[in-house]
């Protein structure tokens, strides 16, 4: 059993109150074993993007998988004022619902509804925050080392946030963060359960207790051989931390090691990344890497990059893993059919109006297979020819020309997974291809081009239906 699935045994209260005290309402009426189905989905692109990374989808399936109360977590809420009787219910609970969703990696928009949880009322409604909480995250964070990726092209990027993340929501962190392009991680307890790659240099406290900074490069050096990589700015990073590095690189070479680079972690980065590469070329020493860190994010790395700094990797901490500036992604988790029947939130604004009953989404692709467009259809309707505007009724959009890819599978029957999962690996692999497909319009960081996400005829035929006759109550 993984670690995940051990701790996923204590989850029972990961909920709101308010899921619990609804589900006590249901139970109590009679109505929460009738079927219903809910639908998670974002309404804005996260960091003014054109896209978003799914992720989170591994890490929720096992939550669900082992989702139980203890007899320590209904001692509590009876202590809260939940009634015996009704913990006597929960004590045999477990979600035996359905889940349907992307891969993940996969490039997601607003409005979609992105993951679709079927089972019973009680079932579907007590996951909402648990499923919220790790899908949110995660994907927030995927879609912001994607970023990360995109500006640093083909060099290394590896997250270094731990020591800045939310608490124990470091570990997730690391785990979105390579699904959206990292190519290793800091992180210990991340790499050992999720199988990412680890990378670390040293802290400057490594030089400080030394006498001199030569002697913490040397011992440093000998220790970790071609896996080193020595810090530059403890006391000078031109006129201490590169000749020191220089000297205990070129000794290790006299004894047949090469150590593999240098670190950067303050100061005027483009500049001193120009100066060490040009020091090191003169010492002969061309294969050291330079590697740089402090308060990094996607637009500082672009414009390292545009200064024409001489950088082969970065560490990025505390943007990526708390997933600043935005902090939080507006997913939402709103009931979509119960007892059959289709339903809705009806608004004011169509934009905060739900999409009702069973859904799924088709990607359509031209015949390169880039990602055109997506139309959200009802779930047993055939690949339609055109779609509408979600917001704008009179904006019509033949797809016909295009060929369709459903883009959400069953991953959960029955409260088990009904297909493999990918590792977080294969997930980064999937998000590269993915956003590959994407055209490069929607990549831009300024002002990206709006991917067109529309619907079916049929189904803005019943929402508009639904909305009506709520309406019709109203008036009576």
């Amino acid at each position: 059993m993984t670690d995940s699935k051990k701790a996923g045994q204590a989850m029972g209260l990961y909920v709101d109150r308010y899921e619990l005290a609804m589900a006590l309402v249901y139970w109590r009426s009679g109505r929460g074993d009738s079927r219903a189905v809910f639908d998670y989905f974002f309404r804005r692109t996260p960091f003014r993007g054109g896209y978003a990374v799914f992720a989170g989808l591994g890490s929720i399936v096992e939550l669900l998988e082992v989702l139980r109360f203890r007899d320590d977590e209904l001692e509590f809420l009876e202590n809260e004022g939940f009634p015996r009787d009704f913990l006597d219910y929960l004590h045999g609970f477990s979600f035996n619902g359905s889940v349907l969703a992307p891969p993940e990696g996969e490039a997601v928009f607003p409005l979609e509804p992105i993951v679709t949880v079927e089972g019973s009322l009680i079932e579907a409604q007590v996951i909402e925050t648990m499923l919220l909480n790790v899908l949110n995250f995660q994907t927030l964070v995927a879609t912001k080392a994607s970023r990360c990726r995109r500006a640093a092209g083909g060099r290394l990027i590896s997250e270094f946030g731990l020591r800045r993340a939310q608490g124990l929501g470091g570990l997730w962190a690391s785990r979105a963060a390579c699904i959206g392009g990292c190519d290793s991680t800091s992180n210990m307890a991340a790499a050992r359960q999720f199988g990412l790659e680890s990378t670390g240099t040293m802290a400057h406290s490594n030089v400080q207790v030394y006498e001199n900074e030569l002697e913490a490069f040397r011992d440093f050096a000998e220790t970790h051989g071609s896996d080193t990589i020595l810090l530059l700015d403890t006391y000078d990073t031109v006129l201490s931390g590169l000749p020191n590095a220089i000297r205990a690189a070129r000794e290790m070479e006299g004894r047949g090691v090469r150590i593999k680079g240098v670190r950067l972690d303050s100061g005027d980065l483009a500049y001193l990344s120009r100066r060490v590469r040009s020091e090191l070329d003169k010492a002969g020493l061309t294969w050291l890497k330079i590697i740089v860190s402090n308060q990094l994010d996607e637009n500082v790395i672009r414009s390292l990059l545009e200064q024409d700094a001489c950088i082969d990797g970065f560490g990025i901490g505390t943007a990526l893993a708390t997933g600043a500036p935005d902090g939080a992604l507006d997913g939402v988790y709103k009931l979509s059919e119960y007892g059959g029947e289709p339903r809705l939130k009806a608004s004011e604004s169509v934009a905060k109006t739900t999409l009702p009953g069973r859904k799924t989404i088709y990607r359509m692709e031209d015949e390169d297979g880039k990602a055109m467009a997506d139309v959200i259809c009802m779930a047993e309707q055939a690949v339609p020819e055109s779609m509408v505007h979600p917001l704008e009724p009179h904006m019509h959009m033949d797809i016909s020309k295009w060929k369709a890819r459903k883009l959400c599978h069953e991953v959960m029957r029955g409260g088990e997974r009904s297909r493999c999962l990918p590792s977080a690996s294969e997930a980064a692999d999937y998000s590269l291809k993915s956003l590959s497909l994407l055209p490069p319009e929607h990549h831009r960081f300024e002002n990206p081009h709006i991917y067109k996400v529309g619907l079916s005829m049929e189904l803005r035929d019943l929402r508009d239906k639904l909305i009506m006759d709520k309406r019709k109550e109203f008036m009576s």
